[in-house]
């Protein structure tokens, strides 16, 4: 609850505060109407919990809802043995009574059928009996004017929660689908430039044999060195065609599990996107670890570098104008040189959304109107695909946001043979 309240602006915060001063004002004030200080403590007691179970998360809404309801309906059952004397005068509780009826649509809305069947009735009886608490001589009012308006009112309730569960249901499949398109769409256009990368190296791999059977026959006895980094060069094209085509096979087998990572490209690509950026306008700071500069890598994890600084950088551009500094590092990790760190931070807010952290290898709900929208889907998919970690949220303890990736590397080619 307290990250719902933090991420609203300021005069949000300020009209939440003001909203809950207020509702606990107007229960203390109906629960002094009774005259009674038990009486009293209880209206307020029993208001604060059946409002309470309006802005709970829905896991613990039907505890906190039972709670609710029990309570209400005890204290409508003692207050009708009172005496006159000790009942409230021209309010029953109505925070309560809204609260209750309130209750009934967001049971509709959220709960499967059983709890539906046993709870909504429980909150309408107990909204039923409120009108109890006053003294007997409004009873036959309130059976005359009042109950009629309170059945009525529930079942308006339940009208209001059947249709935002069908609204919930549409967003949910609408939301489902377009995760699923952006999924495919990742995929074909990682097969169509898998086209590119494998032809890459069975071309290399035909020109090398083409150039080794020239020389045999020419007549000359091909040198050994020669022949062992001609088969050498081989053996590695053909190692990450075969690699690049098992991953790809792998994706297209399990529609739902991790896509392919996109071949091509290098590190040194890095430095261009940085300076388009700061060129129009925002300073980004880059921080490229030396050793990464004599360093070879294969096109799959060069590409998912450069693809999450790409994205990101885009969202910061989209989301984030308040942004100050900006900072992409990419690095060996101290403690382990066989993985790589990659990380791109900005100080700024997010606009207009409620930022949400999400972590591969857990449950992954896109943001609905967070930043990055689906490309946080490719770019989790990609960094899985290899093996590595990926996360994208808010800086824990200061403003702004952060993408990471925590990514394994190759073990550096072997030295060919003299």
């Amino acid at each position: 609850m307290t990250h719902v309240f933090r991420d609203r602006s300021r005069t949000q915060q300020v009209l939440l505060l003001a909203a809950v001063v207020a509702v606990l004002a107007l229960l203390a004030a109906e629960g002094l109407n009774t005259g009674f200080a038990p009486t009293a403590a209880a209206a307020v007691v029993t208001g604060g919990l059946c409002v309470a179970a309006l802005f709970v998360p829905p896991a613990r809404f039907p505890l906190v809802a039972c709670g609710a309801v029990a309570a209400s309906l005890a204290l409508s059952v003692a207050e009708v043995q009172l005496p006159p004397s000790l009942r409230p005068e021209n309010t029953p509780g109505i925070t309560e009574l809204c609260a209750l009826l309130l209750m009934i649509a967001r049971t509709v809305r959220l709960q499967p059928l059983l709890r539906i069947i046993a709870l909504a009735p429980a909150a309408a009886v107990a909204a039923g009996l409120l009108p109890l608490r006053l003294p007997e001589t409004e009873h036959e009012r309130v059976q005359t004017i009042g109950e009629p308006v309170l059945l009525l009112g529930a079942v308006l309730m339940v009208v209001l929660g059947l249709y935002l569960r069908l609204v919930d249901s549409v967003r949910d499949r609408e939301r489902t689908s377009a995760e699923q398109a952006a999924r495919q769409a990742e995929r074909l256009e990682q097969a169509r430039e898998l086209h590119d990368f494998v032809a890459h190296h069975v071309t290399a791999i035909v020109a090398q044999a083409k150039a080794a059977r020239y020389v045999t026959a020419a007549g000359r006895a091909p040198d050994p060195g020669d022949l062992d980094r001609v088969f050498a060069g081989i053996e590695e094209a053909g190692s990450q065609a075969m690699d690049s085509m098992r991953s790809m096979v792998s994706m297209l087998r399990a529609p739902g599990g991790p896509a392919a990572t996109r071949p091509g490209g290098d590190l040194t690509r890095v430095r261009d996107l940085v300076e388009n950026f700061s060129a129009a306008g925002r300073p980004v700071r880059l921080t490229l670890d030396p050793r990464l500069a004599a360093r070879s890598f294969p096109p799959e994890i060069s590409t998912t570098v450069h693809r999450l600084v790409q994205e990101s950088l885009t969202n910061i551009r989209k989301y984030a104008d308040t942004a100050a500094h900006v900072t992409v590092d990419i690095r060996l990790r101290a403690d382990d040189p066989g993985r790589l760190d990659v990380s791109v931070r900005d100080d700024g807010q997010p606009v207009g959304a409620t930022a949400h952290r999400t972590r591969t290898g857990a449950s992954y709900a896109p943001p609905t109107a967070g930043r990055g929208g689906y490309g946080l889907i490719g770019l989790a998919e990609r960094v899985e695909a290899i093996g590595g970690h990926f996360t994208a949220g808010p800086r824990p303890g200061c403003n702004g946001w952060e993408v990471t990736a925590d990514i394994p590397l190759p073990p550096p080619p072997r030295a060919n043979r003299p």
